[in-house]
């Protein structure tokens, strides 16, 4: 069992189904349990997918101090998530609304209120025992890269979407990070040359491509080797909002039980084809005894 720090956005999100992308203007539109709202956002996301897999976490975040506070907390105190490092300081609590289509393709709307521009005090004892520090790419993260780095912490970040490996936003991020992921979403370039760059620059020592349907692409700073994955098809896709969280948060599980990456990166890749069977960022994830089950059936 790792003990993994996790510092990043919580809020609530409201998924609706629509029938397809673009969308039509109609004036109303009824729905018969296509309109679903849960706790969620890319904190949350992953705490919630390490305590499923078993680890023990430590959550750090902000929120307002409204209803939608209120439901977090719920939520955290049903998933056996310590709410002693969330601090009720905004102005209002994030939410976000995901339209998503049968074909699982989706639309992202957030409203992150004032947790851009406000600043969160780290304690001296909150990397105490941790073997992973997770820094999810918000701006309150900032300082906590450099207390991770002084101790000689592990520091893995989702930078998400990338077009340019001098991202001025996620620079900093890059810098910090032993473990990076993001997506090929707005790459327009090789992406393995994409990769190696990122590397020559900030010197990962893990970086990890996701590529959706197409699967993933793992470069190992150590060796300079490319190990690229295809996506477990297991059946159908409800929603792909988490799936990217999902494939972070159990590559980082089974690396820190010390499987080799490309093995970590192949069980993290069926964990994101269970869960994107069910819909909202934070439902879906699969325990660890039914992921090495279903791990241990397709490879027979």
């Amino acid at each position: 069992m790792a003990k993994i720090l996790v510092s990043g956005l919580i809020n609530v999100e409201t998924s609706v189904k629509i029938k397809e992308f673009p969308i039509n203007y109609f004036p109303i539109d009824y729905k018969s349990f296509g309109i679903e709202s849960n706790v969620s956002g890319v904190g949350f996301n992953l705490c919630r997918a390490y305590a499923t897999l078993g680890d023990e976490v430590r959550f750090i975040s902000m929120t307002g101090t409204d209803a939608t506070a209120r439901t977090i907390r719920e939520a955290l105190a049903a998933n056996n998530i310590s709410d002693k490092y969330i601090k009720p300081i905004l102005k209002g609590t994030p939410v976000s609304v995901v339209l998503y289509d049968e074909s699982g393709r989706r639309q992202i709307h957030n409203d992150l209120k004032d947790i851009q521009e406000n600043n969160y005090d780290f304690s001296d004892d909150v990397l105490e025992d941790i073997d992973v520090v997770c820094a999810c790419n918000i701006n309150f993260n900032r300082p906590l890269l450099s207390i991770a780095k002084k101790q000689g912490k592990i520091v893995a970040t989702d930078v998400h979407v990338l077009s340019n490996i001098d991202d001025e936003y996620n620079r900093e991020f890059m810098d910090a990070a032993d473990i990076l992921f993001l997506s090929d979403e707005a790459i327009a370039c090789d992406y393995r040359e994409f990769l190696k760059a990122i590397h020559q620059r900030y010197n990962s020592k893990l970086i990890v491509l996701g590529m959706g349907k197409n699967g993933a692409l793992l470069f190992n700073g150590e060796d300079h080797s490319f190990t690229e994955l295809p996506a477990h098809s297991i059946g159908e896709v409800k929603n792909t909002v988490g799936a990217g969280d999902a494939l972070f948060s159990s590559f980082i599980h089974y690396y820190a039980k010390g499987l080799a990456p490309a093995e970590a990166l192949d069980r993290a890749q069926l964990f994101a084809a269970m869960k994107i069977q069910h819909s909202g960022g934070a439902e879906g994830f699969p325990n660890e005894r039914e992921l090495d089950e279903k791990f241990t059936e397709i490879k027979a």
